[in-house]
């Protein structure tokens, strides 16, 4: 399948998950988890002009500014994304609440916006609203995630729906959806290349680190040291591996040598084989 088609289908299932979160979970329960589409709820309740047409109202002139931003090229699977989501809004709405139960609505519906979000970012598009103002910040921040921004503007629109339906519950039940969709993204953009860095020092580093590359099959790095207490030459074992292979590790590491010293430390992004490509687009 041609790689345009693909994403272009991937940013249609993705457009719809998004559409179902926010039609059958949030919004019918009043909850702005914040964006542009948690506007578009305040909207809805303020003037009665439904929430997928306000979203699209309200995402024109932010696709000007990704026009001028990113150029045309980029906006082009946005425009087409922001258009889905406020055709299936619009559609779903009909359909009525899949569940009453605010916290389960908030819930359900943060896990969904996060997926569909996610999805969506992957293929290098956006579905517009604020996404365009966080792609536009993390091109001037490329350290910061795409979560944390996303959970920043998020907050205020939460606040802000707190002062517009007057009711505290609902906003806090809106915040809970916010951090449920920011946990859930960081999982969909970054959990893959969660991993584990660890360092081995054993007099028996040869037979450690064959063990390694036989039962775990994961590459192995030798770092020369020299330790300052016993003045002898070491050699220390660096290898990355997913944090599923640890356990394992750990255990070859306690048969070959009990008093081995390791140290095992947390490694969010990780570019080579098996993982990311360096050259590629940070999301």
């Amino acid at each position: 399948m041609p790689k345009a088609i693909l994403k272009y289908l991937k940013i249609t299932v993705a457009a719809l998950i998004y559409s179902v979160s926010v039609s059958l979970f949030l919004d019918p329960n009043s909850l702005a988890p914040g964006g542009i589409t948690g506007i578009s709820i305040i909207l809805n309740r303020i003037s009665g002009i439904s929430t997928g047409t306000w979203f699209l109202l309200l995402n024109i002139p932010l696709l000007l500014l990704g026009i001028w931003k990113f150029g045309i090229k980029f906006i082009v699977s946005t425009i087409y994304c922001t258009g889905l989501i406020s055709v299936f809004t619009n559609m779903l709405e009909k359909l009525g609440a899949a569940t009453t139960d605010t916290l389960l609505a908030a819930i359900a519906g943060g896990v969904l916006c996060a997926v569909g979000l996610g999805i969506v970012f992957k293929t290098g598009s956006t579905t517009g609203g604020t996404d365009i103002i966080v792609k536009a910040l993390r091109c001037r921040f490329p350290h910061l995630k795409t979560s944390l921004l996303v959970l920043l503007l998020d907050v205020i629109v939460v606040i802000v729906s707190a002062f517009t339906f007057k009711e505290l519950d609902r906003a806090l039940y809106a915040g809970l959806s916010v951090f449920v969709i920011s946990v859930v993204l960081d999982l969909v953009l970054y959990g893959r290349d969660g991993a584990k860095l660890i360092y081995i020092i054993s007099d028996r580093a040869e037979h450690i680190a064959g063990r390694i590359l036989d039962e775990l099959e994961i590459g192995v790095t030798y770092i020369n040291g020299y330790g300052a207490y016993s003045g002898k030459n070491k050699r220390i074992i660096m290898c990355v591996m997913r944090k599923n292979l640890l356990h394992r590790a750990e255990e070859i590491v306690k048969e070959e040598d009990g008093e081995a010293f390791m140290i095992v430390s947390s490694a969010s992004e990780i570019y080579g084989e098996g993982y990311k490509n360096i050259f590629s687009e940070k999301i």
